[in-house]
């Protein structure tokens, strides 16, 4: 009888096992990236193992690389006193990417505004991450927060379109390459900024780098890393530096026929090389 007890539960187990990886491989990409981040709040380390490959590679430079890494990470957390809470706000894919603005506050830590990115091998696990980010802050003097504004995904048949829209403006604008250009990629002075310290309108995004230019201070963007976009929404990863010290910029902008009409971002200071936890790279 206690065989036939034996026998009939890890029967069970074996069943339960086998359904968590249907479930798991039935999932979309972005559904996969949520569970992950999930895991941080919930504390399930199967879980987190069970999307991760094996060889995770970690380019957040205060953690360790590989899925280990990560899976301690998650178990820290459950640990802590007070419980880690995940608010995803908005997620898109783009191919093998999936990335994500969200807003965490890691074990009481103070919440903070991230964009994660993380990329999909061809057997379905998350394979690599990159993220950004800055704590939460009150709303700028247009009144919009970090993570407020249009949410609607739209165009998806304009994705492509919209890539190089972008990328065209950060050449020639962010980059400072064709400046005089600045005016053709809006609508007039139509632009929702939701930068924490600059008001709505092209005439408001000029008045802050006005400002910061007095104080000698220059936001610069050296090199794009990476574009990613859906339909109506592109975000740029780019390495620069902001008043002389090596940054990480992350911006999202909302493309709406052909003008870029509304703008989302991360700043992140890099951390010296001699701080790191892993030798990825932020990029």
């Amino acid at each position: 009888m206690k065989k036939l007890t034996a026998i009939i539960l890890t029967a069970a187990l074996l069943l339960t096992s086998a359904f968590a990886l249907a479930e798991t491989a039935a999932q979309t990409q972005i559904e996969k990236a949520l569970a992950l981040i999930g895991t941080f709040a919930s504390g399930d380390t199967e879980l987190a193992a069970s999307l991760l490959d094996e060889n995770y590679i970690q380019h957040n430079l205060a953690y360790g690389t590989g899925r280990d890494a990560f899976v301690g990470s998650v178990e820290y957390l459950a640990s802590a006193p007070v419980k880690t809470t995940v608010n995803n706000i908005r997620a898109f894919e783009d191919g093998e990417y999936v990335f994500l603005q969200t807003v965490y506050n890691f074990a009481g830590a103070g919440e903070q505004v991230a964009f994660d990115i993380f990329r999909f091998d061809e057997d379905g696990k998350i394979a690599e991450h990159w993220d950004n980010l800055a704590a939460l802050a009150e709303a700028n003097p247009s009144g919009h927060t970090q993570i407020d504004g249009t949410m609607e995904l739209t165009d998806l048949d304009k994705t492509e379109e919209n890539r190089e829209l972008v990328k065209d403006f950060l050449y020639d604008v962010m980059q400072g390459n064709n400046a005089d250009k600045t005016p053709d990629y809006f609508d007039g002075d139509a632009y929702i900024q939701h930068n924490t310290g600059i008001a709505d309108g092209v005439s408001g995004l000029g008045d802050a780098l006005t400002a910061l230019a007095e104080q000698g201070i220059e936001m610069i963007y050296d090199e794009v890393h990476m574009v990613l976009a859906q339909g109506n929404y592109v975000l740029a990863v780019s390495e620069g530096t902001f008043g002389g010290v090596p940054t990480s910029y992350y911006d999202l902008w909302r493309v709406e026929n052909g003008k870029i009409a509304e703008h989302w971002d991360v700043m992140e200071t890099i951390a010296d090389e001699a701080t790191w936890q892993n030798q990825n790279g932020k990029f």
